[in-house]
């Protein structure tokens, strides 16, 4: 049996008259930047996310930047964001010229630890980047507290936990902003790169769309100098004939990882993903922790099945940050977790069956 990672061809295959049209209709209209397709996206996101204003940019990590340039963040200024995540949660503060501050991961939910964020926090502070990590969101209530004692920015990057919810409220909603990532991977994917910004504050609404397109709201209209990060008509048009299905395919993503979760219960050398109460789940990733992890992956990998690592080198390791002067012993939960994480195969079609192929082949390497 051979099951890949994501397979983005079933998807496909599933909606696949949706899709096609999709496509056909933005071509026969050339409506290839901006236009219809990207309104009708924003407006049906909107109102199914449950939020005032929808930004569409090229991609989640320009979201960022986008955000934390309107919010005034800048040289001289430091934001905290977490030390296990992918790169774009720090680059984009290094891009503001602020300074990127990490902090280490919960030992059981891996986003941020809230317990150690205060400690992080100086007079310079001006933002946290809370990277809601894996299709789970971090404890958001105790967070967005500290914040608001601290008068510092609550940023939500939600590009992992589209649709995840704690306690009855949806990931980006409780922050200044919400950072999305539609890359073809994610829960809700696009067939290239795409991103997009929520908010219900109508003032950062209309400066973060305003940077987004060169400064400007209306063509030649340059009120600022801004960028150019907008999502072109094709790829809103394919997340637009996604979106319907979107929280059908939550579902079947939280059935799969219950069913792993059933298989994979009785094998002593792993760890199976823990939910926080009162957590909504959305199962961007399934990761387990493994003794022997690169052995296993090789093993899983020879018997047909792809898996993946999010991630080898925390962020603080990285060379790129080598001028923090930072040591492993600052993250020690980060640090040990880096060799024992693996992401499983995690998508809507994947059927019992493969599952349960997948636990008998990890069983298999641990007994033999």
């Amino acid at each position: 049996m051979n099951i890949p990672f994501v397979d983005l061809k079933a998807q496909y295959h599933s909606i696949r008259k949706d899709i096609d049209t999709a496509i056909e209709n933005v071509i026969s209209e050339t409506a290839f930047i901006g236009g219809k397709y990207v309104k009708d996206f924003e407006a049906a996101f909107a109102e199914l996310y449950g939020v005032k204003h929808v930004i569409a940019c090229a991609n989640g990590t320009d979201s960022l930047y986008i955000i934390m340039k309107m919010l005034g963040i800048g040289e001289g200024d430091e934001v905290i964001t977490v030390a296990n995540s992918w790169i774009s949660s720090s680059e984009t503060i290094s891009q503001t010229g602020a300074k990127p501050v990490f902090v280490d991961i919960h030992p059981d939910y891996y986003s941020i630890d809230e317990k150690k964020l205060e400690a992080a926090i100086t007079p310079r502070t001006k933002a946290i980047i809370l990277v809601h990590l894996q299709g789970q969101m971090a404890d958001i209530e105790t967070i967005e507290r500290i914040c608001k004692e601290k008068n510092i920015h609550l940023i939500e990057d939600c590009a992992q936990s589209h649709f995840s919810e704690y306690k009855g409220v949806r990931a980006g909603l409780r922050g200044i902003a919400g950072s999305f990532s539609f890359y073809p991977g994610k829960n809700l994917g696009a067939y290239g790169d795409a991103g997009c910004i929520i908010t219900n504050d109508d003032e950062l609404a209309i400066k973060m769309r305003r940077y987004a397109s060169h400064g400007a709201l209306k063509k030649h209209q340059h009120e600022v100098e801004g960028i150019n990060s907008r999502l072109d008509g094709l790829q809103a048009a394919i997340l637009s004939a996604k979106l319907p299905y979107i929280l059908k395919w939550t579902e079947q993503r939280i059935a799969n990882a219950k069913l792993y979760d059933k298989y994979l219960s009785g094998i002593s050398e792993i760890v199976i993903p823990q939910v926080r109460p009162d957590s909504v789940h959305t199962y961007h990733l399934y990761v387990i922790r493994a003794q022997r992890r690169d052995e296993l992956a090789q093993y899983l990998k020879e018997n047909g099945i792809e898996t993946a690592v999010h991630y080898p080198i925390i962020l603080p390791s990285l060379k790129a940050y080598e001028y923090l002067g930072t040591t492993s012993d600052q993250f020690p939960v980060a640090h040990q977790y880096q060799s024992q994480i693996l992401s499983l195969p995690m998508y809507p079609e994947l059927t019992e069956e493969g599952i349960k192929y997948i636990a008998d082949t990890i069983a298999a390497f641990y007994k033999a």
